[in-house]
């Protein structure tokens, strides 16, 4: 526990609220991530920030409600980094191409954020219903490869009924999938494909895989040459 005088902890709540609120999502999301919903303790939390129990309340209610605020904040943090990719002035080709190497890379470096994910599918959903945020947030998700996929058409480069919504689908999939079940995969068949070298191989076959479904026939890779209309690597 902290041993700062109980007078002095937490006193940065008045000078930097934004960076109070900041701190505690940051531990929360780590000992959510590591203990689920029901194995976080608010002491824990409390313990590890740079403010106290009685502040954490303040700014979000119970555990439930700071927990629903972490969930919010670990898709905000993807979504805000798809936005910095600027996806709305690439080619159609460059552009899905970017946006699948961002996702596998983002989720790699951000286990945390596939434990809260899957700690939310074990509630079912229930505390992601409770949010508006999360619904605007993933809206715009989807948005993003509507617009890739209609420039793609408009440009004769994809197929008329490429989904935007399967596209998404096939990334978060196998990008997700890489990180939640990487201990029983490697523990099974060995830990070659989580080397760097493992890892390049993959995101490169997922960017093919994810181009590939998206561009017509006729304009698909052969035998895993790029189209010619932007480089797929």
């Amino acid at each position: 526990m902290d041993d700062r005088p109980a007078g002095n902890r937490g006193s940065g709540w008045k000078q930097d609220p934004a960076g109070v609120r900041k701190n505690i999502l940051a531990v929360a999301m780590e000992e959510f991530a590591a203990n689920g919903l029901s194995g976080a303790r608010i002491d824990e939390i409390a313990a590890k920030t740079n403010t106290s129990k009685r502040m954490i309340y303040y700014y979000f209610d119970d555990k439930e409600g700071l927990y629903g605020r972490v969930l919010e904040e670990a898709y905000r943090q993807v979504r805000a980094g798809e936005q910095q990719l600027e996806l709305d002035h690439l080619p159609p080709v460059e552009a899905l191409t970017l946006l699948a190497e961002f996702t596998f890379e983002h989720h790699s470096r951000h286990p945390d954020f596939i434990r809260i994910v899957m700690i939310e599918n074990i509630h079912r959903g229930a505390y992601l219903e409770q949010s508006e945020l999360i619904g605007l947030l993933n809206a715009g998700a989807i948005q993003k490869l509507e617009a890739i996929c209609r420039r793609g058409r408009e440009a004769g480069l994809f197929r008329d009924d490429v989904a935007p919504l399967e596209l998404h689908w096939h990334i978060s999939a196998m990008s997700f999938f890489n990180v939640s079940n990487r201990a029983t995969f490697s523990g099974i068949f060995g830990g070659a494909l989580f080397t760097p070298e493992g890892q390049q191989t993959l995101r490169a076959h997922l960017v093919e895989m994810v181009v590939n479904l998206a561009l017509k026939p006729d304009r698909r890779s052969r035998r895993g040459e790029p189209t010619g209309t932007c480089p797929v690597h």
